[in-house]
Parts: structure tokens; sequence; C-alpha cells
């Protein structure tokens, strides 16, 4: 399997000759991620992870490509029919030739009197986890961690308590596109000492980037 990170939450997963994409959003060149997608993956609605406009373009020009999401995004999608799928906390789904288990329910807290809303983490294959706007720990073991580097709910301390918890193989950062050269430095070397604690490597790839998970 090969990831390519496209830009803050957004990555593409390509085996074979099937690719999905999950998260393509407005912080992302979400029509160009869609534009070689057979399926997409979207974790929660906020527009940093779901751009409908670009989406619904691509399902227009594409008919064959389907999404999987959370209730209220397939709500929103809900004109689509039967091409928008929703799944939460524990389905196990086939989805262009992935196995994908959903986990997580929340997102995390952003005000202290607004309840959470929806979130679905995807596990792909057995190996790559996206949690959305989450720090869900799956209930099996998560070889690739795409990991939350820098969010308006996220602190430092919860970003290793995250690592610690969940003790991925390798991690690569997601969900860092506030962030300008000096943060992104900074949470660089944050992301590397979580992954030295554990013996293990984790680091950021840059938009556009692509890691072969079969021999990182």
């Amino acid at each position: 399997m090969r990831l390519t990170k496209l830009g803050h939450a957004c990555v593409q997963l390509t085996k074979d000759d099937r690719t999905i994409v999950i998260d393509p959003g407005s912080f992302s060149d979400a029509s160009g991620a869609l534009a070689a997608a057979d399926a997409v993956l979207i974790t929660h609605e906020h527009p940093d992870h779901f751009e409908p406009d670009a989406l619904r373009a691509a399902m227009a020009e594409r008919p064959g490509l389907q999404v999987w999401t959370s209730r209220v995004v397939a709500e929103n999608l809900s004109d689509l029919g039967g091409r928008v799928h929703q799944v939460g906390h524990g389905d196990a789904v086939t989805i262009a030739g992935f196995d994908v288990h959903v986990y997580g329910e929340d997102h995390e807290i952003l005000h202290p009197d607004v309840p959470p809303i929806p979130n679905t983490g995807f596990l792909v294959d057995g190996e790559v986890f996206h949690p959305g706007d989450a720090l869900t720990v799956p209930s099996e073991p998560v070889r690739t961690l795409c990991l939350p580097g820098n969010a308006p709910w996220l602190k430092i301390p919860e970003l290793y308590s995250y690592t610690r918890e969940v003790r991925p193989e390798r991690a690569f950062v997601i969900h860092d596109g506030l962030l300008n050269d000096i943060g992104l430095a900074v949470m660089q070397n944050h992301v590397t000492k979580a992954g030295e604690e554990l013996g293990r490597e984790f680091t950021r790839l840059a938009p556009g980037a692509s890691v072969d998970l079969a021999a990182a």
C-alpha cells in the first residue's frame, strides 16, 4: 500500500490499481484529490475535511464514485441516494477492495458548552488509521497512524499520551495546515520525541509526498 499526503488532513491510499481518499477538505486540493479516487471516506463535516461542492462535482462527473462517512455528512449528501453510505463505530466494510473498520463516535471538544459532533475514524486494511478530529484508540493494533499534529482541540501533552496509547509502528503527521514554518518545526520536534519514546520513527510528510508502507 502507498500512502500519499495531499495536504492538511487529506490522505490517499493506493493498492494495486485501486485508490481511496480520506478527508478531501478545503485546506487541501479537494478537486485534485477526488480526481483519482475510486472511493471517498469522510470523518466529519468540518470544511477542512469535507468540501461538499468539490465532492458533488466529482460525483456528477463520475457516476461510480461513492462515499462512506458519518451521519451528518451522509444527511448532507442524502440527495445522492445509495452512493452515500453512513457508517459508525464498530462497522466493518469492504470499500474499493480495501477492508475498512470504523472506530470512534465523537469529535474532540471544541467548546465547553457545545456537544461534540459525530466523528468516524477509519482503519484501512489493518494498516493505516485516520482518526479524523479525535484521539480514538482502536481495539486492534495500528501499524501506521495518521497523527494529528495541530488543532484548536489538541495540546502537545495529549499528542504524547495518544501515541503512547496507540503505540503505532510508525506515524505520519496530518492536520497541520494551520501552522507556519516555525510552528511546523516545533511540532516536528515533539512528534520526533514521541516516536523516540517508543523506539519508533514518527515524522511529517510534506503535501504531495508518498511512502511505500510495505517498505517503510
